[in-house]
This record gives structure tokens, C-alpha cells and sequence, in this order.
């Protein structure tokens, strides 16, 4: 019974993120009306409005780190704290995320100038790859977690010129060099954001 209602939680968390960025504004879907699958560019103007997207990965790479820290205190906090756990986490990142606060930090970087944030799917579909990380991560041993984690990070980092590791290190101190590599790629301004 309290699986039921951990996971019934789970995806109110959705909810929760659906209902309180609609209610602050933010659209439910790309201005352009179109959904999408997959956006592969970081600087198009379909990112972080569609379903998935690089930072999808990041979203993905934080429901496993969620198990990788809770891990050593689970035999204390069992399935259900460390799932609790990783509700909050989600859900309370998607929500701060859209504070105006954070999408000013987000803003004063150059790789995110102009960035409004995220529509309201691709918000609640993010909550939802940080889910899956979760799971496939309560699977994995520790070893393969860990390898998994750096893997998908650096397999961001390196095709799309950012990851859950190079957002942090741009809200927490940026590096001129990093925002040389990775406007090398960038098609143009116009058309970003």
C-alpha cells in the first residue's frame, strides 16, 4: 500500500509542476505549436520547449545521482525515503528552476542569454527522464551507476557542448573558455531562444 501511494505521489509531482508553471505563465508548449520528439541543438529555439532535449540528459543523469548519494543511507531511509527523496528533488528543481532568481542566474550566462525557461512539457517531461534515472539507477550496481553517470555527462558535454556538470559549473562560476567552446557551435544568434 505505501509503494502504491509513494508512486501514485511520483506522478502528482507532474501535476505539480504542470499547475504551478501554467499558473506563473510559462506555455504549455513551444510558441512555434509544434511538439516534438527531440531537439538536438542547445542553441535552437525548440530547446527546452519540446519533449526531449540535451538537458533531458542532465534531468536523466540527477534521478541517478539522487540514488548514488541516497544509496549509502537506504538501509535507514528504505525504497520509500529514497523515492520521496527524489520526488522533491525533481520537483522542487522544476518549479525553482523557473523562479525569477534562477532564469536571471540562468540569463547572465552567455550560453543562456535570452533564456525564458521551459514550457510546461518539457518541464514535466524532464521531471519525468529525472524519474527514469531513478529506476534504471536502483538497478545498477554502484560501480556501473557511477560509470553511467560520467558517461552520459560526458557524452553531453562533448556532442552538444553541455551537461548536468557544465550548467553547474556555468551558475556557479562561469569560465570564459567554456563559453568559447561552446559558442564554436553555435549556427548563429539568430534563432537562439
Amino acid at each position: 500500500m505505501l509503494v502504491k501511494a509513494l508512486h501514485l505521489s511520483a506522478a502528482l509531482g507532474a501535476l505539480l509542476i504542470g499547475v504551478t508553471l501554467a499558473a506563473w505563465g510559462q506555455p504549455l508548449v513551444s510558441a512555434s505549436g509544434e511538439i516534438r520528439i527531440w531537439v538536438g541543438s542547445i542553441w535552437s529555439t525548440e530547446n527546452s520547449q519540446q519533449i526531449a532535449d540535451w538537458y533531458s540528459l542532465s534531468h536523466f543523469v540527477q534521478g541517478m545521482l539522487v540514488v548514488a548519494i541516497g544509496r549509502p543511507f537506504r538501509r535507514w531511509i528504505g525504497y520509500a525515503g529514497l523515492l520521496s527523496f527524489a520526488v522533491v528533488v525533481g520537483v522542487a528543481w522544476e518549479i525553482i528552476e523557473h523562479t525569477e532568481w534562477v532564469l536571471s542566474k540562468f540569463r547572465a550566462t552567455t550560453i543562456y542569454q535570452g533564456y525564458v525557461g521551459d514550457t510546461v512539457l518539457n518541464a514535466v517531461c524532464d521531471y519525468v527522464f529525472m524519474l527514469g534515472g531513478f529506476f534504471l539507477a536502483l538497478r545498477l550496481p554502484t560501480l556501473w551507476l557511477v560509470c553511467a553517470i560520467v558517461a552520459i555527462d560526458l557524452t553531453s558535454a562533448l556532442i552538444a557542448r553541455d551537461s548536468l556538470t557544465l550548467t553547474t559549473l556555468h551558475l556557479v562560476y562561469p569560465i570564459e573558455a567554456i563559453d568559447t567552446w561552446q559558442a564554436e557551435i553555435n549556427p548563429g544568434d539568430h534563432g537562439r531562444w
